[in-house]
């Protein structure tokens, strides 16, 4: 199966989203709106095929160096 290919933005918000990291705070981070950072998890969402911001992190950790 193929891995889904996510833009650098989503990756990043992916990144942040796996850390526990509220939406609040990775627009902050990243220098964006709070709205954007939700576009992008709902698409991290849909291009992963998962439901939440959970399994989303759950995949996030295995596709991490060491996990």
């Amino acid at each position: 199966e193929r891995a889904p290919t996510l833009t650098d933005r989503e990756t990043s918000v992916l990144e942040w989203l796996a850390r526990g990291k509220p939406n609040k705070e990775i627009a902050s981070t990243l220098h964006i709106c709070e709205e954007t950072v939700k576009t992008h998890v709902s698409h991290v969402l849909a291009k992963l095929g998962v439901s939440d911001r959970t399994q989303a992190a759950l995949y996030a950790a295995r596709l991490r160096p060491g996990s």
